[in-house]
């Protein structure tokens, strides 16, 4: 992994045709009733967690997941399957159910957090309960760069996994899941924002961006101006999972 926390990888035919393919099966799932509940923040984000029906090779109807990221990673155990997230104009509006502070953090910080650390419990207690070998992620429609981009916080990823090992390595491995991390997230998640880089990533169909899994990453607003094809920003997003000794590590 790149030493700024993520890296982004040109296209080639064989990620643009994977990419056309699951455009095709993202357009399917954005119209299946079924799969409905995943438009957020008046449908203008289709978050579709595990909405890709890839196989576990990564194919999408038959189309092989490929191109000069996977050449680069080297994944040889089987892929989750995939998230479709789609923004639209409009990104973020506000949903009736959402706090006015939820909703400006969404806004004004990209809705900036690392995966893994799951709100828990009526007080939404932040605790480690997914652990991911890293975030790849593969453009699939044209976007203009300030339609939604990927954001991430260069070299946030060494500030939040030392937090999390001071937090969780004196304490027994079984115990892990159920540590409350909320103070030690937020400690962290606030000095990324003082001392890290803030970059956008936007991506054109078949370019990927590989993102360190500790790495603090959002979404950004939907600029006035901005354009997309008429489906929207859409990316297919992976996690695989690792062992959480490994998850920990910051490497």
């Amino acid at each position: 992994m790149d030493e700024r926390g993520w890296v982004r990888f040109p296209a080639d035919a064989r990620s643009r045709a994977w990419a056309d393919a699951t455009m095709a099966a993202a357009c399917r799932a954005l119209e299946d009733p079924a799969l409905d509940r995943w438009w957020r923040h008046g449908r203008t984000w289709f978050a579709g967690v595990g909405a890709l029906p890839n196989a576990p090779d990564g194919a999408v109807d038959n189309v092989p997941l490929a191109g000069p990221a996977l050449d680069a990673l080297g994944w040889r155990d089987s892929w989750d399957k995939g998230q479709i997230s789609v923004t639209r104009p409009g990104y973020p509006a506000q949903d009736p159910e959402e706090t006015d502070a939820a909703h400006r953090y969404r806004a004004v910080r990209d809705a900036a957090h690392v995966d893994g650390l799951l709100p828990v419990g009526p007080k939404r207690r932040r605790m480690a309960r997914e652990y991911h070998g890293f975030i790849l992620g593969i453009a699939l429609s044209d976007a203009s760069p300030d339609a939604s981009p990927l954001v991430v916080w260069e070299r946030s990823h060494h500030v939040i996994a030392e937090a999390l090992r001071a937090a969780l390595e004196p304490r027994p491995r079984a115990a892990w899941p159920d540590v409350d991390l909320t103070e030690t997230y937020h400690a962290a998640r606030r000095r990324s924002f003082e001392t890290c880089r803030r970059v956008t990533v936007p991506l054109a169909p078949g370019e990927a961006v590989l993102v360190h899994r500790h790495a603090l990453h959002g979404v950004a607003p939907w600029a006035a101006g901005a354009t997309s094809a008429p489906e929207g920003r859409a990316i297919a997003y992976f996690r695989p999972a690792i062992a959480v000794e490994a998850w920990l590590r910051d490497g």
